[in-house]
């Protein structure tokens, strides 16, 4: 199995430097998926730049997170899940969406089961969630922009899910507490 490296300002390639100074004065400390991104200069600087601009959209920090954890756990991705766990809390996320998303039960506000549902079927669908999925999607409150912002979420947590998956980031420290720790389905058998 390859090894990847968790990066730090004296390990990670040139390019990568900078990046990951500012990655770590924006988060407080350097969070291992940027430390392992580093590797490719282009894919920690894609995660980052994808990730600040959805900061900026019209989507609410709340919804944001919402579809942030609705790709995260299609996409089993016990790192993000983990991560945005944290993140939702910080944001305002009612508790019991927070515990729906994880544990794959509807979310009892409509609007925000909308956002996952549309979110969910659109990465599932590769992008081919049809027509019906988009008027569903607006019907529940939300606009074309927010249609496309949507997109940005999942090509945003892909890198970071895919990146995880592939180079088996380790967890943060923090993440180990239960309230946050979060085991994929595919490995709720070994867990065990």
């Amino acid at each position: 199995m390859a090894q990847f490296t968790i990066h730090d300002e004296q390990t990670a390639p040139e390019g990568s430097k900078a990046l990951i100074a500012a990655q770590r004065k924006a988060w407080g400390f350097l969070p291992k998926l940027q430390a392992t991104l580093a590797e490719s200069p282009v894919a920690l600087e894609a995660y980052g730049t994808l990730f600040n601009l959805v900061g900026q959209s019209t989507l609410t920090p709340v919804e944001q997170q919402v579809a942030y954890q609705a790709i995260n756990v299609f996409h089993e991705c016990e790192y993000c899940t983990a991560g945005h766990t944290y993140l939702s809390r910080n944001a305002g996320v009612p508790e019991d969406a927070i515990q729906a998303i994880r544990s794959g039960a509807p979310i009892a506000d409509a609007r925000l089961q909308a956002l996952r549902v549309f979110a969910e079927t659109v990465a599932r669908e590769r992008g081919f969630a049809g027509d019906a999925a988009v008027d569903a999607f607006i019907a529940a409150g939300f606009t074309r922009a927010n249609v496309l912002e949507v997109v940005t979420v999942i090509a945003t947590k892909t890198i970071s899910n895919y990146t995880n998956h592939l180079t088996h980031t380790p967890l943060e420290d923090f993440m180990g507490d239960p309230a946050l720790r979060w085991v994929a389905p595919r490995n709720r058998a070994r867990a065990a």
